[in-house]
């Protein structure tokens, strides 16, 4: 018999007050799916993960999920208020004795429990909000972004817990190669349709193309038929008038299809233009060194830049990769050695955080009041040279007329980070400085500033986490290992890794990932914790001495569990019952086999 999905929406509408952003919406989650969720900025990936949540309720029609079924979401922007540090906040929907699973998943995503939530920076908070979902492992896991503010390290251990994880999970993202790696299924949404394939994203790119050409060519044929439809009603109507209003009927129909029918989004039109060339070297570091206190930034670096290089610069978080912008920028003084940088150097950067955009201001003063674009009317803007249009310009990167006196605040991550692309690209320079810029763009946009770059006369410094954009942009990469160690390596990342022989970059400062489990003693008994030694780092050694209680309650919900299917009626008497105690019983058995293993590996780490 086959199961219910764990998530079923029927004829969903919504509309917030304008155009609907659904109407007439079905889908289903089944267990085991692992399903990317993908379309254009502003489409509605979120809106749509918050309906499947029951965050949003929609206008009309049915959210169902199956009976037992918990449903996480990993909130982009969490309530921290109430709780004390991010670790109480992660931990808050778990059983007693089970916070070991955020101390795990806070040192995969590298941030301290123990820090303070009115301190805690966007990035600190949304790795808790993941720490949490993935601590309390629900039946079904929505996660929207989780890669933002992720460094390689932490992606790649995100990519672990998922590949191995039971759960069903549907994933937002921008990180092609978290997609490609992880995805069996692709939902689409493209104006207002969700499209369903059930292979995973490595595919859409093609699918997506030909669901195009084919509405390409059906609307070419439509176009054609009212053509000869049209010629026809004016030139032989008259004769056959009776006889023939079908054929005028079904020519007006044929008309309203057409002025139905929905255009594709089209792309941003990005373009930069290079300032005055800047000459051959941009850059030269001689003995670059830098430190702060006791924690060395880089030591003795040697680097030369050259123009139209692509140099892309990688490393944990915390291992000062921002420093090191700022030092070959010249912004940073360093403790020892040398920054010259070239001549005719024209900068624009696009920083991360996206510092530099006003919450309160308009799109359309956003332009307007930048100094380097003033032209001589208020509702111009200099691009490239050319005075242009403030509405125009924005239409050129997929804003709307309306959107121009609008609040930034009001725009969502991909278009304020569109928003920042236009205002860099609207001034000719010949260094472009991107840090981060792959969070919130959408995949079209990411192959256009692709493509972009390739066509740009400067030179690019990259700060990226992004595998797959390193790859197709970066023709040198520094890899930043976290104790001052700052290596290049030609090509991107693939070429680094292979160039490495495959060795991860440096482990962070703040936390160890745990070692894989070894094999499985042959007689179990119930240890006692093991006295703590210095070879353990502080979250293994909570965690050895919380396996023992652990290893207790497991055994205890064996038993339980054993005794409930010692009654040999349960199966017919209760059969969902027998199949939820036969499910959990593997489950706990899974579990304690992993505890003993995990406490063994602990206990010899911790005797040296």
């Amino acid at each position: 018999m086959a199961r219910a999905p764990l998530l079923q929406l029927s004829d969903i509408s919504l509309t917030f007050g304008g155009d609907p952003v659904f109407d007439g919406l079905s889908l289903a989650v089944q267990e085991g799916d692992r399903i990317a969720l993908v379309g254009r900025n502003g489409s509605g990936k979120s809106t749509l993960m918050k309906v499947m949540a029951g965050i949003v309720e929609a206008d009309r029609g049915l959210r169902a999920t199956a009976p037992g079924t918990r449903v996480g979401y990993m909130e982009q922007d969490p309530d921290l208020s109430g709780f004390a540090t991010l670790g109480d906040y992660a931990s808050a929907g778990l059983a007693p004795g089970e916070e070991y699973r955020v101390a795990m998943a806070a040192e995969g995503l590298g941030f301290d429990p123990a820090r303070d939530t009115a301190k805690a920076s966007g990035g600190e908070r949304r790795r808790a909000a993941l720490a949490r979902l993935m601590a309390e492992a629900p039946e079904l896991m929505l996660l929207d972004e989780p890669t933002n503010h992720l460094d390689i390290a932490a992606i790649e251990w995100l990519e672990r817990q998922l590949a191995e994880t039971r759960s069903a999970y549907v994933l937002i993202s921008h990180d092609r190669a978290v997609l490609r790696n992880l995805t069996r299924g692709t939902l689409w949404i493209d104006r207002g349709e969700v499209r369903r394939q059930d292979r995973g994203f490595q595919d859409f790119e093609s699918w997506r193309d030909k669901v195009w050409e084919d509405e390409d060519l059906a609307r070419h044929k439509l176009d054609q038929k009212i053509k000869v439809e049209a010629k026809w009603a004016v030139e032989g109507i008259s004769a056959r008038r009776k006889r023939n209003m079908g054929r005028v009927r079904a020519l007006e129909t044929m008309r309203d299809e057409r002025r139905n029918q929905i255009r594709r989004q089209g792309t941003a039109a990005f373009a930069m233009e290079s300032g005055p060339v800047s000459g051959k070297r941009v850059i030269l570091a001689k003995g670059l060194t830098k430190g702060f206190g006791d924690r060395a930034i880089v030591r003795n670096l040697d680097l030369t830049v050259q123009r139209g290089d692509r140099l892309a610069i990688v490393g944990p978080n915390g291992a000062g990769k921002t420093t090191l912008v700022k030092l070959l920028l010249g912004q940073l003084d360093p403790d020892q050695g040398s920054v010259t940088l070239g001549t005719n150097l024209e900068v624009a950067v696009l920083d991360q955080t996206r510092s530099t955009l006003d919450p309160e201001m308009t799109l359309w003063d956003a332009l307007a009041s930048d100094p380097d674009l003033k032209a001589g009317r208020s509702d111009q803007v200099m691009v490239r040279g050319a005075p242009k249009h403030v509405v125009a310009y924005l239409k050129d990167f997929l804003f709307q007329e309306a959107q121009a006196r609008a609040p930034i605040k009001s725009l969502s991550g991909g278009e304020k980070a569109r928003l920042l692309l236009a205002r860099i690209m609207a001034k000719p320079s010949n260094l472009l400085v991107l840090d981060e810029p792959t969070n919130d763009l959408d995949i079209e946009t990411l192959d256009l500033l692709q493509e972009v770059l390739g066509d740009y006369d400067g030179t690019v410094l990259l700060v990226s986490h992004d595998r797959d954009f390193l790859d197709r942009v970066a023709t040198l990469t520094i890899a930043m290992e976290g104790d001052g160690r700052v290596t290049p390596y030609a090509g991107g990342w693939t070429d680094m890794m292979a160039q490495r022989g495959g060795e991860p970059l440096g482990l962070r400062t703040t936390a160890v990932e745990p070692s894989p489990p070894v094999s499985r003693p042959a007689e179990r008994a119930v240890p006692a914790a093991a006295p703590r030694k210095s070879g353990l780092s502080f979250t293994e050694k909570h965690r050895l001495d919380m396996l023992p209680a652990e290893i207790d309650r497991l055994a205890a919900e064996i038993a339980k569990l054993s005794t409930l299917l010692a009654d040999p009626d349960l199966f017919v008497r209760e059969p969902v019952k027998f199949r939820k105690a036969t499910e959990m019983m593997t489950d706990r058995q899974a579990a304690l086999d992993a505890a003993e293993e995990e406490w063994l590996l602990l206990a010899e780490k911790a005797e040296g």
